[in-house]
């Protein structure tokens, strides 16, 4: 059961999906099972072939807080991520892909956290799953505090772990990047708030092999970091420079946060 307290006011959960049919219901479960209940979840599906919409519209006719759209057609997850923010009412935004999966404390802990930290921009650890939920025994984490100068280096918070205050930070819109969307979004993000890390494991992140960076090549990879860069207007030495250093810091964070169990 969720709490009725709503002392935090309403947060905004955007969710795109895409050909999520065996994931999507335990994703929106996930956001059901919270102790905070004061939440609206945004689900934007991008013209799947599966029954991703039916099942999501399924749920929400249960379910007031849920509320669903569709793109007209296929148009990725920037685009749908863009839809869901215009859309969103909440005073916090928060975000889970329709794969990934919530602690059902994440958004009270999280809150708190906040609150007590009067922080406008956290990130939590997270865990990883394979495509049956099982445990890879590996957890992902990053600074305890990321600045503009950090947050440039790398992209360092897992995407279903983000949170922000809508007041302090505004309609976030991006680019329409094929991948480092969610990297762009924290960019924006970034110029007007650090970044805090609550320290503990909320969260639990889907490894797919359909997922665009499963076996991806470095040298993609960097095309990918160089498209993002040079869609926010950086020279072209500066894109590959902060590609670069991009590339230079994702060794270091294996090595320095990313632990096995």
């Amino acid at each position: 059961m969720t709490t009725a307290c709503s002392n935090f006011g309403l947060v905004s959960i955007v969710m795109p999906a895409y050909n999520s049919e065996p994931f999507i219901d335990e994703s929106i479960r996930s956001v059901q099972s919270q102790t905070y209940g004061d939440w609206e979840l945004l689900i934007v599906d991008d013209c799947s072939t599966d029954k991703t919409i039916s099942i999501a519209n399924e749920i929400a006719r249960g379910d007031s807080r849920i509320h669903v759209f569709q793109n007209k057609q296929n148009s990725g997850a920037a685009y749908s991520r863009n839809r869901a923010l215009r859309e969103a009412k909440g005073d916090w935004i928060a975000f889970l892909d329709s794969d990934d999966l919530w602690d059902k404390e994440k958004l009270a802990k999280q809150l708190s956290f906040m609150r007590d930290n009067r922080c406008g921009f956290s990130y939590t650890k997270y865990e990883t799953v394979d495509e049956k939920g099982r445990p890879l025994q590996k957890s992902f984490s990053g600074p305890a505090r990321i600045d503009r100068v950090g947050m440039r280096c790398y992209c360092w918070p897992g995407c279903l772990t983000v949170m922000y205050d809508a007041h302090i930070v505004g309609v976030v819109q991006i680019a329409n990047l094929k991948k480092h969307n969610d990297y762009a979004m924290w960019l924006n993000v970034i110029d007007v708030a650090d970044c805090l890390l609550l320290p503990e494991v909320l969260g639990r992140y889907r490894v797919r092999s359909s997922s665009i960076s499963h076996g991806t090549s470095k040298l993609i990879q960097a095309k990918h970091l160089y498209k993002l860069w040079n869609s926010r207007g950086c020279f072209k030495a500066t894109a590959l420079g902060h590609t670069a250093l991009n590339i230079a810091c994702s060794f270091y964070k294996k090595i320095r946060y990313v632990h096995s169990f």
